[in-house]
């Protein structure tokens, strides 16, 4: 195990029924999972569904995936560098924590045959998810998961189910796509503008990113009936939409 790659291997058995019932495992879903670790997850997967597709950094881990059964095809790499499986229906995955809102992110544009995600990552992690906007957690990753996706099941996970033991809660989180929305890369691009700066307001966020002067993003704050002196918390999922579509 290595401490540089957010490792934190499953070990308790009784938790896969959990992730099986929140993934709804089907024979025909192929199942993309990223950090097999020792492949526990992986083996459950891989007697449940038609194909898995693993793909784990630590090649020091190749002997514990190397006879995971004839649906399982394991890829040494960085998962945020490889290419991924486009056949690929569900992600699934112990995702370790130092990618793990990367991976979520990307996939949601860049997996577009994914239909739902099943995924254990850092409790903190997956409160931002689904959180509301004007809160803490509220931030770029809330808005482009909740644009593509709604949530569907949630289940706090205990400490004493990894090794090593980490040092923060996790928890188990189920989303489902919905719909990409149209001309989703730039809206993309403004959520990442309108939040790379949380303490300044949203049009001097959008004017530092070089997306669009400070003026013409006031003017299409206030052509969606909001003042130019709000903060990127503030937009609900669906404002950004409409202040991309208003600033060209």
């Amino acid at each position: 195990m290595k401490k540089e790659y957010g490792q934190h291997f499953l070990v308790d058995e009784n938790i896969l029924g959990v992730i099986g019932r929140l993934a709804g495992l089907a024979p025909d879903d192929v199942v993309l999972e990223i950090g097999p670790g020792n492949g526990v997850l992986t083996r459950y997967l891989a007697e449940r569904v038609r194909h898995v597709h693993a793909v784990e950094i630590d090649q020091e881990l190749a002997p514990a995936l190397s006879d995971l059964g004839d649906n399982v095809d394991v890829v040494f790499g960085d998962a945020l560098r490889v290419e991924l499986p486009q056949d690929a229906t569900k992600l699934v995955s112990n995702l370790p924590y130092n990618v793990a809102t990367p991976i979520v992110v990307e996939s949601l544009d860049g997996l577009p045959g994914i239909a739902l995600w099943c995924v254990m990552i850092q409790r903190e992690v997956a409160d931002r998810l689904f959180a509301e906007p004007g809160t803490k957690a509220y931030g770029a990753v809330s808005v482009l998961v909740q644009l593509v996706c709604e949530r569907t099941g949630f289940h706090p996970v205990s400490r004493s189910v990894f090794r090593p033991r980490p040092n923060v809660d996790s928890a188990l989180v189920a989303f489902r796509r919905v719909a990409l929305p149209e001309g989703y890369a730039r809206v993309k691009a403004v959520v990442g503008a309108a939040f790379a700066h949380r303490r300044k307001t949203l049009p001097n966020s959008v004017e530092l990113a070089g997306l669009a002067p400070r003026a013409a993003a006031a003017a299409a704050l206030e052509s969606i009936g909001r003042e130019s002196s709000v903060r990127a918390e503030a937009l609900a999922p669906a404002e950004f939409v409409a202040l991309t579509e208003a600033l060209g």
